[in-house]
């Protein structure tokens, strides 16, 4: 995800230059909505609630993930699971077969040479079935860990913004590829490690048909062989989760380091951000060392103890063949069945994998049970102009209550400017108005109906937002301007349209490719992404425009234009006339009627301006002033300019006594 203002921990966020930070994040739903937050205008509005998503209870949570991961490969995992019982069976049945074989040519049976074509198709199967199984495992653990991330992505997507922000970047992409990965490998470590299973146990039955007293020798060791497997289990499973933990807080501050390179590289604080970087490197190193020493400490007794076994198998074999109760062949079978059920290594790596599965699944699990944001059934009035309704709204951030009752009405078709000192409360309330988040008491409505009655495709295509850092979603400009959800498409007039009311059509045409150069490599100023961000928003055909300090990387004379084009009075619509500036020259994107009956047919929609500019304010319908929590006024600015209070918003001044 990524971050809009700075970072985390420190160092400034790397993002396009501008004079403002929204401390917000973009996010786009599963279902391809896009979420820009969480809000915030740099002044504290957006910050978390001081909830946590890292607390959570997941000890049932983690085994039902991965019961259902299983049953998603099932098909796949049930196929691995019969491919290495097949495995397991032949390569039980070859030492016997070998037996039988090698008996025969010592007397010169005529049955020698079926026995030895059984034992070359034996180890045939066993190559092919090895091969198999190969690549089962591998397209098993793929399918696997490829739901797991859909399913984490799509948790991340849909909650709240500000839900998802409170994991770090760099954990949170740790717990979508590492964590996944580890997690993803448990149905394949589950179906393998029953073929390593069977074969121990298989081998002491066999031992057991060929004479009792090499299974009793062998059940002797057998305890102490699970014993041993009980005690790699119980020490492996929390110093795998601890280092899965300080993996992640070091992806998390590499990320935040990164992103705020040259912030970093401005204050020359490159050491002292490479120890913070580092920090957890020594707890990394403990728990790293600690859970190879509890796996090389299993393997090591395994090596002692499973020999000894072998050994002794072996041992009273070759008494049983001098007491005449073996067979050379029996002998040989014996050898091999004592290997097979010492295979005790085989079935601790499946169990490793299936402890860090588990850990990785636990981590996992705080993202995935994040709530989704919820949304009802109801239809926008077809014939809506955007009255926009906030009545009662209440929300809390950070322990304090940063809107407290608050009433605001948009009239339809109206220009709202939103104004308030830092810290006010201002992009929240943008947030609240569009639904990126839900209030803590109170209800927002649009035309009458309250947003969370509204189905989703009907509020994203009723509600369209332009923010002050906005991120290109899109394989190229084109795509990144029309941007929208499926169920809204937005044709290429449309696009050109909007970017000319954004001012942007003759810096986008100026790119190397047009339209189609790729986003990912335009080189855009931060006034230019912003106004691609402007495009976007006007493209929608929303009947609620929001401007979330939209126009703050803009100069004094691009902000005039699009003002003057899209903040228009009511009816007009954006790019309903020529800029001043820009006359008919659409090269230089001042508006134009041609964009302006392609926006916006019908009648003029309403505008919610988050603004930090009194000539913004001057221009809106009504300026909502912001104080306290709640709205102070709702009246036009110069109304409001014989307030000595209201006055200081825009100077450095105090207000008069």
């Amino acid at each position: 995800m990524e971050q809009n203002g700075e970072v985390r921990g420190g160092g400034g966020r790397d993002g396009a230059p501008g004079p403002r930070s929204t401390g917000g994040q973009d996010t786009r739903t599963a279902d391809g909505t896009v979420h820009e937050g969480p809000p915030g205008d740099g002044d504290g509005d957006g910050d978390g609630d001081g909830e946590t998503v890292a607390g959570s209870s997941t000890g049932g949570g983690t085994r039902r993930l991965l019961v259902r991961a299983g049953r998603h490969s099932g098909t796949h995992a049930a196929a691995l699971c019969l491919v290495t019982v097949a495995a397991a069976g032949a390569a039980l049945a070859l030492p016997a077969v070998l037996g039988v074989a090698l008996d025969r040519v010592l007397a010169d049976s005529p049955g020698a040479p079926r026995a030895l074509a059984l034992c070359a198709a034996l180890t045939a199967a066993i190559v092919l079935l090895d091969a198999a199984e190969t690549v089962l495992s591998g397209v098993t653990t793929a399918r696997t860990t490829a739901w797991l991330r859909r399913r984490l992505l799509g948790a991340a997507l849909a909650t709240e913004p500000r839900r998802a922000a409170r994991l770090a970047t760099g954990d949170l992409v740790t717990r979508a590829t590492g964590n996944a990965a580890h997690a993803g490998a448990a149905p394949t470590a589950a179906a393998s490690a029953l073929g390593a299973l069977l074969a121990p146990v298989g081998a002491l039955v066999a031992l057991a048909v060929i004479d009792p007293w090499l299974a009793v020798v062998l059940g002797v060791g057998t305890p102490v062989l699970a014993l041993l497997l009980r005690a790699f289990v119980r020490s492996a499973g929390d110093c795998v989760t601890r280092y899965q933990e300080a993996q992640a807080a070091i992806a998390a501050r590499l990320a935040e380091a990164l992103a705020g390179a040259r912030t970093i590289a401005a204050a020359g604080t490159v050491g002292r951000e490479r120890r913070r970087a580092l920090g957890p490197l020594p707890e990394l190193s403990r728990h790293g060392h600690r859970m190879w020493h509890v796996q090389g400490r299993a393997t090591a007794q395994a090596a002692v103890v499973v020999p000894l076994l072998q050994l002794a198998v072996v041992a009273v074999a070759g008494l049983r063949l001098g007491a005449g109760r073996l067979s050379v062949g029996e002998l040989l079978a014996a050898g091999r069945y004592a290997m097979l059920a010492g295979g005790i290594g085989v079935l601790v790596g499946h169990v490793n994998t299936l402890v860090r599965s588990r850990a990785a699944a636990r981590r996992l699990m705080p993202v995935l049970r994040l709530p989704p944001v919820p949304y009802g059934g109801d239809a926008a009035p077809a014939d809506g102009g955007g009255r926009l309704e906030l009545r009662g709204v209440t929300v809390r951030r950070g322990g304090r209550t940063v809107l407290r009752g608050l009433d605001l009405t948009v009239p339809a078709g109206a220009t709202v400017a939103v104004v308030g000192r830092s810290g006010a409360g201002k992009s929240l309330l943008a947030a609240v108005a569009g639904r990126l988040t839900d209030p803590d008491a109170g209800e927002v409505r649009l035309d009458g109906v309250p947003l969370a009655a509204l189905a989703r495709t009907e509020l994203r295509a009723a509600v369209a937002y332009a923010f002050a850092r906005p991120v290109l979603l899109g394989g190229t400009v084109a795509e990144a301007v029309a941007y929208a959800d499926a169920a809204t498409p937005v044709g290429p007039g449309r696009v050109t349209a909007a970017a000319r009311a954004a001012d942007a059509d003759a810096f986008v045409r100026a790119l190397p490719a047009g339209y189609a150069t790729p986003a990912a490599d335009a080189p855009l100023s931060g006034g230019e992404l912003q106004r691609l961000g402007l495009a976007r928003a006007f493209a929608r055909d929303a009947r609620l425009l929001i401007m979330d300090d939209a126009l703050s990387g803009l100069d004094a004379a691009t902000e005039l234009r699009i003002e003057r084009a899209l903040l228009a009075p009511a009816g007009a619509g954006p790019g309903a006339g020529p800029g001043p500036a820009g006359g008919a020259d659409d090269r230089r994107g001042g508006g134009g009627a041609e964009g302006g009956a392609a926006l916006r047919p019908g009648a003029g929609r309403s505008r919610l301006v988050v603004a930090h500019r009194a000539a913004t304010a001057a221009r809106a319908d009504l300026v909502a002033w912001l104080d306290g929590g709640r709205v102070r006024a709702l009246r036009p600015h110069a109304e409001l300019c014989a307030d000595p209070a209201y006055r200081a918003l825009w100077s450095q001044e105090p207000p008069d006594a």
